[in-house]
């Protein structure tokens, strides 16, 4: 009867603590710069590579590694694509987003801040004022 109680109480306490890990992995919110999602486009493709495209807005321009990190917490799906385009929150920043290139109105280039891309591969680009 012992160890019925202990076997319980074994598997009781892995369940809470496998709740409690899912529930307290990171996200972009968690990161400090005040990020903003302000775009996304998904392409309507199922049965094949998902592309997604990101418009992220941030108030301290000067958060680098945040930026890149925040990246590489989106979503990404195997042999698809992941863009995140990041723009200063009190500069002029696209509202809407397309699977063609450019991504977002070209009159916008100058104010992109930083670009993360996952690549089919999983490879990792990031770019610092990628369309000057």
């Amino acid at each position: 009867m012992k160890v019925k109680y202990l076997l319980v109480l074994g598997g009781s306490a892995l369940l809470v603590w496998f709740i409690l890990d899912a529930l307290s992995q990171p996200s972009p919110q968690d990161l400090p710069g005040e990020f903003q999602e302000v775009a996304m486009f998904r392409n309507e493709n199922n049965t094949g590579p998902v592309v997604r495209i990101y418009a992220v807005t941030v108030a301290d321009t000067s958060r680098w590694q945040e930026m890149q990190q925040y990246g590489a917490l989106m979503p990404h799906t195997k042999y698809g694509t992941t863009k995140v385009f990041f723009f200063a929150k009190s500069r002029p920043f696209p509202t809407r987003l397309q699977l063609s290139k450019p991504h977002f109105a070209p009159a916008l280039n100058g104010y992109c801040l930083a670009s993360y891309e996952k690549d089919v591969m999983s490879k990792v680009t990031f770019q610092k004022h990628p369309l000057h």
